[in-house]
């Protein structure tokens, strides 16, 4: 492997060593500002994320709840770029040598080139893509140009993959597997369910990629939940809530970021 998706996978590799699952954190570009979303992915990982996806913001945004549309409408309306989402991704990875991914629907990439975003991601030192609404049939020339550029091409499995469709999926992906813990789009919830440790149990019988849980993860009880049976826990509304309750006090969105960082990294180590 090369480029930054041997980052990714060196700490994936590293949080199973220190017998935990690693915690990856998302918050979008340009919310609530540019500036102030490289800060607030800063103040997660100081909190102990070890992973974090940059949202690229979408006008669209069918898998996402309500938190994470109004987040995506504030950077739209603030005029965020697919340039800043590159700086978002930048700053972030020199300040901190952690992997950035960036979670994107697939049309602003197709609109902006393939070949040009990819480039440019890796020269920002991307660890790669995730990508939840690119059918892994269509996905051949996306993945032509990531691999070319050493970035990892992460996709979405669902409770409602069939074991041959995990098998496509999980052939073509790489740096982790992304499992929707259920139907339905991104927000909190009161119970991650069993539905998560199954899919997580028949994605793993495809391929030996880690396999990190997402979609309704919100507090140190979830994630210690989700823990015991993932390589990764997936958090983003719960961080962009506690922004959006800052109410435009940076200093306390960061206090607030940080701090569920922390407690969520504490969450992710499982009990010996």
């Amino acid at each position: 492997m090369t480029g930054n998706i041997q980052l990714l996978s060196d700490t994936l590799a590293k949080a199973k060593a220190d017998n935990r699952a690693a915690l990856i954190a998302y918050l979008p570009a340009g919310f609530p500002t540019v500036d102030g979303g490289i800060a607030a992915i800063k103040a997660v990982f100081d909190g102990g994320a070890d992973v974090v996806e940059v949202g690229l913001p979408h006008s669209d945004p069918v898998l996402d709840g309500p938190v994470i549309q109004t987040a995506d409408d504030i950077a739209l309306r603030g005029g965020v770029k697919i340039a800043d989402v590159m700086r978002t991704v930048k700053e972030a990875h020199a300040a901190t040598g952690k992997p950035v991914l960036v979670m994107t629907y697939w049309n602003p990439i197709d609109r902006y080139g393939v070949e040009r975003f990819t480039e440019e991601l890796a020269a920002a030192g991307g660890a790669g893509c995730i990508l939840p609404d690119l059918p892994v049939q269509e996905s051949a020339l996306w993945r032509e140009h990531a691999d070319k550029h050493g970035l990892a091409t992460v996709f979405v499995v669902a409770p409602s993959s069939k074991d041959e469709r995990l098998a496509t999926i999980t052939a073509a992906g790489s740096g982790f597997v992304y499992a929707a813990s259920l139907m339905g789009v991104t927000g909190t919830r009161e119970s991650v369910g069993e539905q998560a440790a199954d899919l997580v149990r028949r994605t793993r019988a495809t391929a030996e990629l880690p396999v990190c849980v997402g979609l309704g993860v919100s507090d140190a009880k979830q994630a210690r939940e989700v823990a015991a049976f993932a390589d990764g826990v997936i958090v983003g509304s719960a961080f962009v809530k506690r922004i959006l309750d800052a109410d435009g006090d940076e200093a306390a969105g960061l206090a607030a970021v940080r701090e569920l960082a922390a407690e969520l990294a504490e969450g992710v180590r499982r009990v010996s």
